[in-house]
């Protein structure tokens, strides 16, 4: 009797400590551009960032190869086109958790899976498999005894709450209501969590006006513009806040509770068309340095004010290879040659994507083809900048683009002559940067990691806003709990000895 009741004490504390991590950003990372660098590269990028949390939207084998051994945590994606085939057989299933999951495991640090990106609202016909779906992967996890390191869900769109606000009166679109039922079902018996695609910026745009952009991209506003819920008189401070208010109480309609929302995916494009005079550099970077300091507050929004929100910034790099409108190819952090297209701070650690204090000369973005060539030329030549790294088999040689190479041409000549006047100019294919753009092996001159850019050792575990290593945090715990039951075990035995 006595262990039992141990058992429970420790278990409770193990719930309330597990709980207690805070919010963290992690970014997306979409493949659908031409010039995509190597993996190794990529996560390169992604460690000089000090990002600890990554989405794949597949499960790419040689993403999940780079990424071992860096203690990156990793949602992989199941595709939309292979929902149906998971969701009709477990075996199937089974084979994809064998293939994507288990053989990349423990080197890689796999802690998600999200299955499928927005279904409900981009392919309705498969909603009936989605569930399903999910539940063959669970078990799969199951039968592989990894049911509790990865939680299985779904990432959803705002599209599928028809009036989002006020947020205290949303609800999820009737038509879903038996698969949204099923679903919430299932999060709750895994102890797994809701997958949210918000963007302010839509939001923005698709209501005419009817919200300030401040409050869009978290800016403070005077008392008389203050967003107020008219029934609960909750104030918002910010749309992404009343996006995530409206999922919970939309999950609260289904008598759910307790399943947390977690934003797979936010942001805010950087350039667009004539017709997407809000698509801009400067709201961009207002908006996601922005989203970054909210989730450093380690607060949920106004109606689950003890539930931190964790988000994943929407992305990494440009889609060029996307349809649609200019913006949506438009939303990348960073340049495939490793550049930060605006300065971009992680408040939560002290650090930012982009804190060189040196100013570099790359390439601009979408620079004629023939200026940049002529530039690269007279860098090399005349400007006597020093091509060696960009020579085939050389470390900066790859990506072998001409924005790659022009860049780092650029900013060798640049680093040399400014202080004899020396501009980085180059027929206005060039442009400052205060971020460090060397990436991997790849060392621009004046960069202040010359000897150990891409190269830092691996941390023990995702860095958490809150300054500690959740992964950590959880081993010691676990380690400690088991060793208390073990010792209570001898205790109890010998209770019953003594006492017998």
């Amino acid at each position: 009797m006595m262990l039992k009741v141990w058992i429970r004490s420790v278990l409770l504390i193990l719930g309330i400590l597990s709980t207690s991590v805070g919010g963290y950003v992690g970014i997306n990372i979409g493949t659908d551009l031409s010039n995509l660098p190597a993996a190794s590269d990529v996560v390169a990028i992604i460690k000089a960032s000090q990002i600890t949390h990554v989405r794949l939207f597949d499960a790419d084998s040689h993403m999940l190869t780079a990424l071992s051994d860096t203690g990156i945590e990793v949602m992989v994606g199941v595709t939309n086109e292979e929902v149906l085939g998971i969701g009709e057989s477990a075996a199937v299933a089974a084979a994809w958790i064998n293939n994507n999951v288990a053989a990349y495991l423990p080197s890689t640090n796999i802690t998600a899976i999200a299955v499928g990106s927005e279904v409900l609202s981009s392919i309705p016909n498969a909603a009936p498999v989605l569930v399903p779906a999910m539940n063959n992967l669970h078990k799969a996890l199951v039968a592989s005894n990894l049911n509790y390191n990865i939680k299985v869900s779904a990432p959803q769109s705002m599209d599928i709450i028809p009036k989002p606000f006020p947020p205290s009166t949303a609800t999820f679109n009737s038509t879903w209501n038996s698969t949204v039922f099923q679903m919430l079902k299932f999060l709750k018996s895994t102890n797994s969590y809701f997958m949210l695609n918000a963007y302010p910026y839509y939001g923005y745009i698709n209501n005419g006006g009817l919200f300030p952009i401040d409050y869009a991209l978290f800016r403070p506003m005077s008392s008389v513009k203050q967003i107020v819920d008219p029934n609960t008189l909750f104030h918002y401070d910010s749309m992404f806040d009343a996006m995530v208010d409206a999922t919970y109480n939309s999950i609260s309609a289904f008598n759910t509770s307790s399943i947390p929302v977690v934003v797979t995916e936010s942001g805010w494009p950087w350039f667009g068309g004539a017709n997407e005079p809000d698509a801009t550099v400067d709201n961009a970077e207002t908006f996601n340095n922005n989203l970054i300091r909210r989730v450093s507050n380690d607060s949920g929004p106004p109606s689950q004010p003890t539930i931190p929100i964790s988000a994943y910034i929407y992305e990494l790099f440009n889609e060029d290879k996307k349809s649609g409108p200019v913006s949506e190819r438009n939303w990348g952090l960073f340049f495939p040659n490793g550049s930060s297209v605006y300065p971009l701070g992680l408040t939560t650690s002290n650090n930012s994507f982009g804190n060189s204090s040196v100013a570099f000369c790359i390439a601009r973005q979408g620079a004629e083809s023939g200026k940049l060539q002529s530039g690269l030329s007279w860098a090399c030549g005349q400007g006597q900048a020093n091509c060696t790294a960009i020579q085939s088999g050389k470390p900066c040689y790859l990506p072998d683009t001409l924005q790659n190479h022009a860049s780092f041409a650029y900013n060798d000549y640049y680093q040399k002559m400014k202080s004899i006047g020396g501009t980085c100019d180059f027929d206005g294919t060039a442009m400052t940067t205060k971020s460090d753009p060397s990436y991997g092996s790849c060392i621009f001159t004046g960069s202040s990691n010359s000897s150990s850019f891409g190269f830092s050792p691996p941390a023990l575990g995702p860095v958490s806003p809150l300054g500690k290593s959740s992964k950590l945090q959880l081993h010691v715990l676990w380690s400690l709990t088991f060793t208390m039951l073990i010792t209570l075990q001898v205790v109890d035995v010998h209770i019953h000895i003594f006492c017998g």
